[in-house]
């Protein structure tokens, strides 16, 4: 890339964690990586502590406030405050923005609700500089961020903040938690007004445009770019595929894994996972078969997937843009995935792999039982490779897509776009 561009422009990428905690914060510094690349200043500001190295290694600009998340906080009461009305983030946020140069800086928002509060919406309107929100989750729209319950494992159909919505307890953990999560989603559209300070919405596929698009404000355009994949081209994989039917992610109910587990004692196979979380205790003691080998590094996590006869991807919420299901099926490996989600999207049914009907173990199993054929196998593994290749999301095809909507709201008297 070009690092000598005439025309630079000056990226506040906005969300809670300084280091990789999940697709958000990982899609965020690439993101701040390329633009660093391509010749102008990201700042990275967050909340939480440490600082991702790869963000020093690259030159990247980082103010971190060096505060606790909500789950990490020692304190229950004053993390329920920050959560509400993060003001240190507001006022050291108005800081760094009144630097900043008028006509020639964006703001750029990947996540708020685990530290920062919407307390961040004033500092922004205050500044009168563009903003740009990227939907990786739902708490713009939803107080629990997943249009998911979590008490009865299935999409909730509610309208956020309705009668229905505040009686209902759709938390993970108490209602409590929920009825908190509510109050904040009142603070946030009518008192802060976060959902209006953006000039631009961004969806990551066209599958959660579909879920959410209709509960955006009007007047305000969104646009689809994908999240970008570090992926390798190792060419298609070789005839014989492995044994291994895996699962990779956080173990955790909405991601599927009991799903999996089930689905796969009802086919006759051993179900391989990678990765950890809460619910890895209960999937233990509940499928003592199933081999959990906890998290691993991205080289074996890559070797693993590129071996497996498959990826099973049974999350129950309706998800952003998996990109486990992507890398997958740049590797040539044929994904079996829910026909609820976003990775769907990815994954032509019978074509890079098989879909099978949202929550339904047998219908997995079914999946699964036809993962048998090797010639299946081989044929959905060529096709996979094949597609993924014709047209990769790359950074730079991503940080393309992402200044070309910046410089629409920079350019002088930019009219309102249309949808894209």
């Amino acid at each position: 890339m070009d690092k000598h561009i005439a025309d630079p422009m000056t990226v506040i990428i906005v969300l809670d964690w300084a280091s990789v905690t999940g697709g958000q914060a990982k899609v965020a510094f690439d993101s701040a990586i390329g633009l660093k690349q391509a010749g102008h200043r990201p700042i990275i500001f967050a909340a939480v502590g440490p600082i991702a190295p790869a963000l020093s290694t690259a030159g990247v600009e980082v103010i971190c406030l060096g505060q606790a998340d909500l789950i990490g906080h020692t304190s229950k009461a004053a993390a329920a405050v920050q959560g509400i009305w993060n003001g240190v983030a507001a006022k050291r946020l108005g800081e760094l923005l009144a630097t900043c140069p008028a006509g020639r800086t964006v703001v750029h928002v990947h996540g708020w609700a685990k530290a920062l509060s919407p307390s961040i919406a004033v500092p922004i309107a205050r500044s009168g500089l563009p903003a740009i929100y990227t939907m990786h989750e739902y708490f713009i729209l939803c107080p629990n961020g997943g249009f998911y319950n979590y008490q009865k494992h299935h999409a909730c159909p509610l309208d956020p903040l309705s009668l229905a919505c505040w009686s209902t307890n759709c938390d993970s953990r108490t209602y409590g938690r929920k009825l908190w999560r509510a109050a904040r989603q009142v603070v946030m559209e009518r008192v802060a007004h976060l959902p209006t300070v953006f000039s631009d919405y961004i969806c990551i596929s066209k599958f959660q445009l579909d879920v959410i698009g209709h509960r955006l404000p009007t007047d305000i355009p969104v646009h689809e770019i994908s999240n970008p994949i570090d992926a390798l081209d190792l060419g298609p994989k070789p005839p014989r595929p492995g044994a291994n039917m895996m699962f990779i992610g956080r173990l955790s109910p909405e991601k599927g894994p009991f799903l999996f587990a089930e689905a796969a004692r009802l086919a006759g196979i051993i179900p391989l996972f990678i990765g950890d979380g809460p619910a890895a205790s209960e999937l233990a003691a509940r499928f003592p078969e199933a081999r959990l080998l906890g998290w691993k590094g991205p080289d074996e996590v890559r070797q693993l997937m590129r071996e497996a006869r498959a990826l099973v991807f049974p999350s129950l919420w309706y998800e952003g843009q998996p990109l486990t299901v992507l890398e997958a099926k740049s590797l040539g490996t044929p994904v079996i995935v829910s026909d609820g989600c976003a990775g769907r999207e990815e994954i032509e049914d019978g074509v890079a792999g098989l879909w099978f009907k949202s929550g339904d173990a047998a219908d997995l199993a079914r999946a699964l039982r036809e993962m048998a054929d090797d010639a299946l196998v081989e044929r959905l593994s060529q096709r996979a490779y094949e597609l993924y290749w014709s047209n990769p999301p790359t950074l730079q095809r991503h940080i393309a897509a992402i200044t070309s909507v910046y410089r629409a709201r920079l350019a002088p008297a930019s009219p309102q776009g249309q949808a894209t």
